[in-house]
Formats: structure tokens, C-alpha cells, sequence
């Protein structure tokens, strides 16, 4: 059965890169690959991309070029996360509070119709703001307002 890898596998930094790969899929199989996250107001940003998997049936987007017709094509190795984009027109992606991460989803579709077909295989990703240990100090003296980020 074909399944998501991620590298980091379950947590990265929201400037780190993340590898993503699909194993187990047929020699030359056509699949989509979709990703969506919710903004802090609710906002669903999505993003996807049409690939082939190789002779072995894996799909690594470091070497694997995305196919015309999905939100980007060429080889993007982190073309599903910069290509996301808002459902509502002209909306921007909100992010306050930065203790807390977005959970990114990807979703890995059979062949490259539309609406998408079968779904294959599944995964989500943490991508957070701030790095294990991290401190958030609020600062507030006379006039200033500001927020201090101590490393552990």
C-alpha cells in the first residue's frame, strides 16, 4: 500500500525545508498530491500537484518534477507548501498566536482528474514557530510593547 514520507517525520521548523516522498505506488502510476492547512481564523489554504512515480513505484519531489495542471510545475521540492493558497480570493494567511504550530495535511490522490479520485494515502505535519525550549517573554514598560524569544 503506498505511503507519505516526511523528513523531518512528524515536526519541523516553519523555514525548514521538509522532504516528501510517496513509496509503494505502481511503476509509472499517475497520482496528486494535495496539501491544506487552516489558518487561525478557520481559512483552509491548499495547494496541489500532478507527479508520475518512477520505474520502482517511489515518488521523491526532490527528483521527481511536478507535471503541468496542478498549482506549480517543474522540480519543486517545497512546491506544496510555498504554492498554498487561500479558498477565499485576496485572503491572507494569519498567524498570531506563534506557541502554537499549523498542521499541514497532504493527501496523495490516484491519477490526475478533478475532482481528485481515490485517496491512497494520508499524512500530517506539524510545522511550528518556534524551536523546543524557546521562551516568550512579554515585555511591557511605559510605551513599549514588544515580546522577547529566549533560547533555551
Amino acid at each position: 500500500a503506498p505511503s507519505v514520507r516526511l523528513s523531518p517525520a512528524t515536526r519541523s521548523l516553519f523555514d525548514e525545508p521538509l522532504a516528501i516522498a510517496v513509496q509503494g505506488l505502481g511503476p509509472q502510476q499517475q497520482v496528486t498530491l494535495r496539501t491544506s492547512l487552516r489558518d487561525e481564523t478557520g481559512e483552509l489554504f491548499q495547494a496541489c500537484a500532478r507527479y508520475q512515480a518512477g520505474d520502482d513505484g517511489e515518488l521523491d519531489l526532490a527528483r521527481c518534477p511536478a507535471l503541468p495542471g496542478g498549482s506549480f510545475s517543474g522540480l519543486e521540492p517545497m512546491g506544496l507548501l510555498w504554492a498554498l493558497q487561500p479558498q477565499k480570493p485576496l485572503w491572507n494567511m494569519v498567524k498570531q498566536d506563534v506557541q502554537t504550530p499549523f498542521v499541514l495535511q497532504l493527501e496523495v490522490f490516484e491519477g490526475h482528474g478533478e475532482p481528485p479520485q481515490q485517496l491512497l494515502a494520508q499524512a500530517q505535519h506539524e510545522r511550528a514557530f518556534l524551536r523546543d525550549g524557546v521562551r516568550r517573554v512579554p515585555v511591557r514598560e511605559g510605551r513599549i510593547r514588544a515580546t522577547l524569544f529566549l533560547p533555551p
